[in-house]
């Protein structure tokens, strides 16, 4: 089986470029992070979410969710776009508690947006990855992914990310 990946379309805004006029790398982290929500939390607004959206999200959901690590290597700046970025996104570990985030970040250009499990055209500008720990937010302590959970994001793991400077 092919793992397949998700890609998620994130609007740059103004205040994410530094004076050099590109985004700035901790802004970037928060892309990543709008990108992360929209594929793996359950909005109740939302009218169409992504199969992959199933913890719950909000101030009364019983699970919270704890970056325990956070790697990110910068390839090339990415400038202003109005266009959305395209933050393509896979797991590269599912633990007991702890799931791996893995992340490619394109600048969501015409014949660079793809389809879950298609290569996208433009080389990325960011490699990254987040170790995120599910937590029971009744005890504090860690939950284990529940079989629905892991059912459904199982299709989207594959290698983690290579960093170059390793």
């Amino acid at each position: 089986m092919v793992p397949m990946r998700l890609h998620i379309p994130v609007s740059l805004r103004w205040s994410d470029l530094d004076a050099y006029q590109h985004v700035n790398n901790v802004e970037m982290l928060d892309l990543l992070q709008e990108a992360r929500i929209e594929a793996f939390w359950r909005h109740e607004d939302v009218v169409d979410p992504l199969p992959t959206a199933v913890v719950d999200s909000g101030p009364t959901a019983s699970t919270h969710t704890f970056v325990a690590h956070q790697e990110i290597e910068y390839l090339r700046p990415l400038e202003y776009t109005r266009r959305p970025i395209l933050v393509e996104m896979w797991f590269g570990k599912l633990g007991g508690a702890s799931i791996e985030v893995c992340y490619a970040v394109h600048d969501g250009r015409p014949g660079g947006v793809a389809t879950s499990g298609d290569p996208l055209d433009s080389a990325p500008y960011v490699r990254a990855s987040t170790t995120l720990v599910l937590v029971d937010a009744a005890t504090g302590s860690p939950r284990r992914i529940t079989d629905t959970e892991r059912a459904v994001w199982e299709p989207y793991l594959d290698e983690p990310v290579k960093f170059r400077r390793r």
